[in-house]
């Protein structure tokens, strides 16, 4: 699994470690997190450092010179091409290097360090009417340092090309240790720099020999990709600075940076980066989504679209909307589609005015109806594209969906051809995997000439393993007849380099190796990228031919196994945006900024002990407990997460098979059995709330800043049983589930519900039945959550109807039937509990929906105007929809409703009432939703779905926050009269 390193070794990583303001992790599980990116290779790191500064940095460098190792520069680790995996110090910037130095508004640029995350500099930058351009599927979590190793671009390349064009400045620590500033130079500057013997002025000079020389600027000419395609990715960028001072007539300023960038952090280790800006596009969107029978046809409608001059022309096939219907997420995107296309073209205008826009939209669909191609035109304007690009940019992610170990892999996804040439070369193409009896995903950036093209391949088997290099091998040979290029974007890495001498020709495959070898002579940074890489089917995350081990859940993983499921995750980080980006996943991460809190470090963790564990019981390891520590199991991965990947449901199936042999702690079967010990606590409720308001709690582990949660002095259960029912109810029956929170501690907001239902004209009944199990499956004891969904499921199965829906209050625990029952009930139960759970809703969508059909209607309500602050509930948010709490908050008419952006709230059940886990759940709240509760008005309504996140909310800012029924019962004209 994981090497041991020898004890000198370890004695010199200690003595650096006490050299450093930032971090230096040697443990296994750090190196484990560190082993994989986004990329289809493995390999475990020697040490992984958290560097603060500069000073931190040097310091690495001089330790990776003196013991012969390397430095691995990574930001996001979202790398395609194995960029961030090696056997050396893999050096994490992200989280200290994020610092926004300096910025000029007049002069249009900003100084950052490598750590800034694209969109949040963006968000910075947008009130000045500026942007940083390139723009990454990635860009909620790509970082500028990333961005210029990978020399980054995306879909509106074809307008504001790659990171190079926008790379200005960039401080860097030479492979000796010196400091330099890379930026444009003049011819004299660039003399005066070849003068001396530092390693500085050693770059300049051997520039100036080895392209000075025409023989070699010839040889480039000759065997660089065409200078027509935008996206050359591939090698060392000499060609461009051949273009400059004091090789071209032209006479561009030489500038390194055009190097640097794409260089994949082998040459130098940039600390800071200044980098020009542009002005925000016009305001006005249009988006033609143009659907096509197959993908040669929206092929050949490209050229069309491109005449035009559109910002971007983006291309998804069927196989990429396959995946999107089954996604949480992405499924509200899809609203736009007709019937089943092979192919869809989305070309997009940004124009000063809304008329222009579909003016162009317009003539583009004439002028292609004409050439008979494309069956269906919607043109989606300004806000609505946003949900367009947004299943565009989760091709990548959505593409781990594909179940089993058959997998679209990254070998030949970044080819770029001339524009002209993309429909002959794709064809050739495919006819090359069908010799193979393969097929490929086809997406992405066909404006651009550049598709991404990934076949589905079982990395797991020799054959795969072997059709893995040799698909590489003749697609390279491919790219090479028509002068293209092997990488558009996401670089050489350990993945394409091996080909490079074949691409550009052995001359200049020596000139790659003699630029590496003047800038870093020992090969400290980053080796075996780019140049003198292994071959490219060695240390993949997956052995060929390996034993896939058996291993027993109590979840069913429809289709798979648990291994599969971990294996789901990519890599591709879309859990490591912060809270500037919206969104719930992964709350501990945007608090903490360690990889390790993140659902891609607790899929990799779980998936690299289930793969190589010696153990009987795989789940028996501490690290794995360790990465599930702050999964606050909120579910936002299964609807955020373009995988799907179910953390909650991982780490429930984990936690019981890890007390099967360890013994379950003391404080999770308390808050497991809160039903049980809430059910003896109403003999005497008095007496209960005094002790949870005494010290006693906090011996078994409760925070001393928290208050706990208080039994009602009686149970909705028994409230119901005893009082009377409203007249005039003449709708249909409706059954309620009296979860063990309304009927324990919310009580008064149980009630209301009810009163509620019945005013709005529904009989309300009460069916037999238990608990929900989810503070069962919070926990980890996941036999007892089946026990309990194999009898709600028996009880319920025949009552529950379309006609006789079951209502419930509390997300978390009416979800639970939706969510995990299907996965959990015996298999005779299978079919009775997937009814179940279609016929099971929130309160709220209940309502909405009723008012959707017209039979709840405003005028029921008062007609006072208020405004509502609105937070959902986690669950709620994956699992269901805010727009049904919306839509009922909305029924009074003058109330006008506003959704705080916030993720999870931080309590997560009982997680925040927990010691250990106070201050990150404090920490949590305050990254948007306190601060939101605190600044709102005194006569805002606050509301919240969850019984937890009111909790958090009066614990954290001090303000009553109110369930949805409560501001409906409240603003109704007539209460009713009980019989």
């Amino acid at each position: 699994m994981v090497s041991k390193t020898d004890k000198t070794t370890l004695d010199k990583l200690d003595q650096l470690r006490a050299e450093l303001d930032g971090e230096l992790y040697l443990d296994p599980l750090q190196r484990i997190l560190y082993a994989t990116d986004a990329s289809s290779y493995r390999e475990i790191p020697l040490a992984v450092a958290v560097p603060k500064t500069v000073h931190d940095i040097k310091a690495l460098v001089r330790f990776a010179k003196s013991e012969k190792t390397s430095l691995i520069p990574r930001c996001a680790g979202t790398s395609l091409a194995g960029q961030v995996v090696g056997e050396g110090i893999v050096v994490d910037l992200s989280k200290y290097f994020t610092e926004i130095i300096a910025f000029n508004q007049e002069e249009k640029w900003v100084r950052v360090q490598p750590g800034v995350i694209r969109d949040v500099l963006n968000i910075f930058l947008k009130p000045f009417g500026l942007f940083f351009a390139p723009e990454t599927s990635t860009a909620n979590r790509a970082m500028i340092g990333g961005m210029v190793g990978n020399n980054s671009c995306g879909a509106n390349s074809i307008v504001y090309g790659s990171t190079r064009e926008h790379l200005l400045e960039v401080n860097a620590v030479l492979s000796d240790g010196s400091e330099v500033v890379f930026k444009e130079l003049n011819l004299e500057a660039f003399y005066k720099k070849c003068i001396g013997t530092s390693l500085e002025s050693t770059l300049y000079h051997t520039t100036l020999s080895l392209l000075g020389d025409p023989a070699n600027r010839s040889e480039i000419e000759k065997e660089f990709p065409k200078k027509s395609i935008q996206r050359r990715n591939s090698g060392y960028a000499l060609d461009l600075l051949m273009d400059a001072t004091p090789f071209s007539e032209r006479a561009e300023s030489f500038n390194f940076c055009k190097l640097i960038a794409g260089s994949e952090g082998t040459l130098a280790f940039v600390t800071e980066i200044k980098l020009n800006l542009v002005p925000l596009p016009d305001k006005f969107k249009g988006l033609l989504c143009i659907h096509f029978n197959t993908v040669e046809e929206a092929l050949r409608a490209n050229v069309i679209a491109m005449s035009y001059q559109p910002s971007a022309c983006e291309l998804m096939d069927h196989y990429i909307l396959d995946c999107t219907r089954d996604n949480i997420e992405q499924r509200k995107n899809r609203f736009f589609i007709l019937g089943d296309p092979g192919a869809i073209l989305m070309v997009e205008f940004i124009k000063e005015k809304t008329e222009t826009v579909v003016e162009l939209a317009g003539l583009l669909k004439d002028e292609l109806q004409g050439a008979g191609l494309g069956y269906h035109y919607p043109l989606i304007l300004d806000e609505e594209c946003s949900r367009i690009w947004d299943l565009r940019k989760a091709g990548l992610g959505l593409l781990s969906n594909l179940p089993g170990d058959d997998k679209a892999v990254p070998v030949i996804e970044d080819t770029a051809v001339d524009l002209q040439d993309l429909t002959s070369y794709i064809n050739e193409f495919n006819e090359i995997l069908k010799k193979h009896e393969l097929y490929s995903v086809h997406y992405a950036h066909a404006g651009a000439g550049e598709l991404h093209l990934r076949p589905i391949i079982n990395l797991k088997t020799h054959n795969g393993n072997a059709q893995y290099k040799m698909i590489a091998a003749e697609i390279a040979e491919l790219v090479k007849r028509y002068r293209g290029s092997l990488s558009g974007e996401h670089g050489d890495g350990r993945l394409r380099g091996e080909f490079l001498p074949y691409l550009f020709g052995e001359k200049n495959y020596q000139l790659f190796k003699t630029i590496k070898d003047t800038w870093d002579p020992q090969h400290i940074f980053n080796p075996g990228k780019i140049v003198e890489t292994p071959p490219m089917n060695t240390m993949l995350r997956y052995e060929p031919g390996q034993q896939q081990p058996e291993i027993k859940t109590i979840f069913r993983f429809n289709g798979q196994h648990i291994l599969q499921h971990a294996e789901q995750c990519n890599g591709s980080g879309d859990c490591r945006k912060l809270q500037f980006s919206g969104g719930t996943m992964c709350p501990s991460y945007m608090a903490t900024r360690n990889e390790k809190d993140t659902t891609r470090g607790r899929a990799n963790t779980l998936r690299e002990f289930l793969t190589h564990s010696e153990k009987i019981n795989r789940f028996d390891h501490k690290e794995i407990l360790e990465v599930m520590d702050l999964c606050l199991s909120c579910k936002g991965c299964k609807s955020e997460c373009p995988s799907n990947v179910d953390l909650a449901k991982l780490k429930a199936e984990f936690l019981q098979h890890y007390y099967d042999a360890n013994g379950a702690p003391f404080r999770s079967r308390v808050i497991a059995g809160f039903s049980v010990i809430s059910s003896i606590g109403m003999l005497f409720p008095g007496l209960y709330n005094y002790l949870a308001a005494s010290s006693l709690p906090r011996v078994a582990g409760f925070a001393k800043e928290r208050t706990l949660p208080k039994l009602h002095s009686f149970t909705l259960k028994s409230w119901f049983k005893k009082r009377g029912k409203l007249k005039n109810v003449n709708k249909r029956q409706v059954y309620f589930f009296f979860d063990e929170f309304s009927n324990y501690i919310d009580t008064s907001i149980g009630i209301k519900a009810i009163l509620l239902l019945e005013q709005l004209g529904f009989d309300v009944l009460m069916p037999e039945h238990i608990e929900s199990g989810r503070t069962w499956l919070s926990k980890g004891f996941v036999r007892k959550a089946k026990n309990i969904a194999n009898k709600n499921v028996r009880q319920l199965a025949e009552l529950i109807t379309a006609d006789t829906p079951l209502i419930g209050l509390e997300p978390s625990a009416i979800l639970t039937f939706r969510d995990e029952y299907p996965d959990l009930v015996d298999a005779d139960l299978l079919d009775a509990a997937r009814n179940l759970a279609k016929n099971t809703f929130l309160i709220d969508e209940f309502i909405a929906q009723e008012a959707e059909n017209g039979t709840i209607g405003k005028d029921l309500f008062i007609k006072d105007a208020r405004k509502v602050l609105l937070h959902g509930h986690c669950q709620q948010k994956a699992i269901s929809s805010l727009a049904a709490s919306v839509r009922c908050l909305s029924l009074p008419e003058n109330y006008s409703v506003e959704t705080i952006p916030s993720g999870c709230c931080g309590m997560a059940g009982s997680f925040g009432l927990e010691k250990e886990h106070y201050k990150i759940s404090m920490q949590i709240g305050e990254l948007v939703l306190l601060p939101a509760v605190r600044q709102t008005a005194a006569d805002t309504l606050v509301v919240a779905t969850g019984t937890s996140c009111r909790h958090q909310i009066k614990d954290g800012s001090g303000r009553d926050a109110f369930h949805t029924v409560e501001i409906l019962y409240d603003a109704l004209l007539d209460k009713g009269e009980v019989k």
